[in-house]
Order: C-alpha cells, then structure tokens, then sequence
C-alpha cells in the first residue's frame, strides 16, 4: 500500500480522487486551503468506508506545503503518490481582467505543482522511488479559447513542466504523470467567476456567450470519479504515459484541433461549437463597421 497525499480535495475530482486510494487501502492525505470544507469529503469516504486523514495546505504558501508534507514523512517515513490537484479558473480577457486574479490562477495551478513537487522530491530522490501526478486539463493540449487564456496557458505550462521534470527525475526513480480531463462536472466552472455585465465593456457580451456554453456544458460534463480512477491507474502503471486524457469528449477535441490546419481553422472549429449552445456570436461593442 501506497502513502498518498492529494491537494485541491475539498470537491470535485480531488475528494473523488482521495475516496479512490482510501477505498484500495493506501494511506491517504487529502488536503485543502481552509479544512472547514472537510464536511462533503468526511461524508463521501464514511459511506464508502474509507479512511481519509484530512490536512490543511494552501499550495501558494511555502509554509503551509513544507509543514504538510513534512507531518507526513515524519509519520510515514515518506510519500509514494503526490496528487497535484489543486486548481482554480478565473475567466476574464486578457486586456482587461484584474492582474490579481490571473495571477492568482497561474501561482495555484503552476507554481502551486512546482511547491508541492519540489517539497517531495528529496524524499522520493533519497528512497529511489515515487510519482508525481499533476492534474492538468484538455486546455493544456489545445490551442487557446477566449476569456480563459490564463487557466489555458497554466495548464499548457503545467504539461510542459511535467515532460521536463519526467525526464530530469527519471534517473532516480522517480514517475511524472499529466493526467489531463477534458469537460467534468466540477465546481470550477461555477466558480470561474461571472462575466462582465457592465454594458459599456468592450467584452461583456461576447464573454458571456463564451459563459453560457462553459457552464451549460461544465453541467453536463461526466462523473469526476473517472477521472479519478484514472489517476489512481497512472499512479500506479509504471507504463503508463505522461501525457493522458481522460473523457471521450477531450480525445475528440483534440482531434478536432489536430485537424484544424492551425489556428485559423481552430477558431472556426471552436466558434461553431459554442454557436450551438449559445446562439450566434455576439458584435463586439466598438468593432468598427
């Protein structure tokens, strides 16, 4: 059995993902920024009869992740599986959107792996063994859409370390995995932030269109536990490949994007799609003619 520790496991795919190693008997660490979440994951391991020790970890603060990980190996002696899980969405455009928030989402999900992995390695290096799972997104293997370019491009990057990391670790024994889900029904999409309303943005209008076919589709997305169960299998697969997708939709649209012939036919790609959840795109405020 495996030492487990899962960042990002107050919802979604990080508390299905700490069922799924708790249910096979790993010991396993869910963690969240504020621990007053813990209620849905305490009730969702009780009735699956799973045992799961719940920490407090905020991946943006170096404190709280050297704390964390060092409770664990004191305990355990070290850390088999690192789950990097944690995540957030911050929609807005590039011109416009509060550094602040884009900010936040690129120190979460980029720097917040970087943390977490940087803090295990010395262990996983001394005993000659662990892996890394980060949890990236179909948007890290896609050319970018409107009002979501800085979660995109902290998943582009996140995959991109993970290949660089693989590489460098490997000789010590150490696995990288990129799980990358495509659309599951998680709160980041609810939690993305609402669009601009004001009518003199320059954006708004065609922010929520963009708005209405995340949220309608993030609806109707698949159950989070698959890929959940999906982590657990390249956790444990030392074939498995570095970069996954996990849902029949992202392998489709990557298709889509392979076939594309390159940005241009992307965007085409991608506006007929949300044109048939959301209706027709919008006219921009201030586009001339």
């Amino acid at each position: 059995m495996s030492v487990v520790l899962i960042t990002g496991c107050s919802s979604g795919i990080g508390l299905e993902t700490a069922v799924a190693f708790a249910r096979q008997g790993d010991t396993t660490y869910a963690t969240m920024r504020n621990p007053s979440g813990r209620t849905r994951l305490r009730e969702r391991a009780g009735a699956e009869g799973a045992d799961v020790e719940i920490l407090a970890l905020d991946v943006t603060d170096d404190a709280s992740v050297t704390s964390a990980v060092r409770l664990v190996e004191e305990r355990h002696g070290g850390i088999d599986v690192l789950v990097n899980n944690a995540g957030i969405d911050r929609s807005g455009p590039v011109e416009t959107i509060p550094l602040e928030r884009a900010r936040a989402v690129v120190e979460t999900n980029l720097w917040g792996s970087v943390r977490t992995a940087r803090a295990v390695l010395p262990g996983m290096r001394a005993r000659g063994a662990g892996t890394i799972v980060n949890v990236g997104s179909l948007a890290g293997r896609v050319p970018g859409t409107p009002y979501g370019g800085f979660y995109a491009a902290s998943k582009h990057a996140l995959g991109v370390l993970s290949e660089s990391l693989a590489f460098e670790v490997a000789p010590f024994g150490i696995r990288v995995v990129c799980v990358e889900p495509g659309f599951f029904a998680t709160e980041i999409f609810t939690n993305r932030g609402a669009a601009a309303t004001d009518p003199g943005d320059p954006y708004g209008a065609d922010e929520r269109w963009m708005e209405r076919f995340l949220l309608a589709t993030g609806a109707a997305g698949g159950d989070p536990a698959a890929v959940a169960r999906a982590i657990v299998r390249a956790a444990e697969d030392p074939a498995a490949p570095l970069h996954a997708l996990v849902g029949d939709d992202a392998a489709a649209i990557v298709d889509v994007a392979a076939q594309a012939g390159g940005y241009e036919g992307w965007t085409a790609a991608v506006t007929a799609l949300v044109e048939t959840v959301s209706g027709p795109r919008p006219v921009l405020a201030g586009v001339p003619g």
